[in-house]
């Protein structure tokens, strides 16, 4: 794994506006808290999500996008980028493997951070059709195609050279092995994820219970100690 002191930038890629935050909030709030500046993409304008049927569907993306800033906001990250693709149709397809290494290539990151493009039986929420296909073409944009100069030419012509993401962490992944204790962040955790309002009827009360538990397994699974909570990841070498 790559020393945090070698870490500048760290780009975060996920399908739908809380899916950062179900997954790495307290990871990503260590790292802003480090000094790393971390970058948001999120593949969806989140238009599949909200559960009032008093909300009108042509108001739902915004919201959900309004959502995302407000709780990128609670863990110190203020860049947060939307490719505008349709909720619940993901794809794994030239044009998104194309946005998403345009966004490497602007943000130019030594960590990225994605979802798991590997169906976790165990967890088979996590495994959204969108997830897995966010996670798949952004491995495609990290190997070969943001690294490659001649993958999408379009691409040069817009000025952004290629660039090689050293290191990948996938979330939700199956035998994740690598944990960041988030026990003195969970805080900050929770009121992120409090912030997907229209995500989240009638589930706030049972918000911190579901969240102990996931992240108590985790500790656990480590070796950590009782009463600790943390975040798994695997993390692949991709230098």
């Amino acid at each position: 794994m790559l020393d945090d002191d070698a870490i500048e930038r760290i780009l975060v890629v996920t399908a739908h506006p809380d899916d950062v935050d179900f997954g790495a909030a307290g990871t990503v709030a260590t790292w802003t808290k480090a000094g790393h500046a971390v970058t948001y993409c999120v593949v969806t304008n989140g238009d599949a999500g909200g559960f009032d049927p008093a909300v009108p569907r042509s108001e739902i993306a915004a919201i959900r996008q309004a959502e995302q800033r407000a709780a990128a906001a609670e863990v110190g990250v203020t860049d947060v980028r939307f490719l505008g693709h349709p909720d619940g149709r993901v794809v794994v397809s030239l044009d998104l493997r194309r946005d998403i290494s345009r966004v490497i290539r602007q943000v130019r990151p030594q960590r990225l951070l994605t979802q798991s493009p590997q169906r976790n039986y165990e967890r088979i929420y996590a495994s959204h059709p969108d997830h897995l296909a966010t996670g798949e073409a952004t491995l495609c944009a990290v190997y070969p195609d943001a690294r490659n100069p001649y993958a999408h030419p379009e691409l040069l012509d817009e000025g952004l050279d290629a660039w090689t993401v050293a290191e990948t962490w996938l979330m939700a992944a199956p035998g994740a092995a690598h944990v960041v204790d988030v026990t003195d962040l969970y805080d900050t955790k929770l009121a992120a994820l409090r912030q997907h309002v229209s995500q989240l009827p009638g589930v706030p009360g049972e918000l911190d219970t579901l969240l102990r538990g996931w992240l108590g397994m985790n500790a656990k699974a480590a070796g950590l100690p009782e009463g600790r909570l943390a975040e798994a990841f695997q993390v692949l070498d991709t230098a």
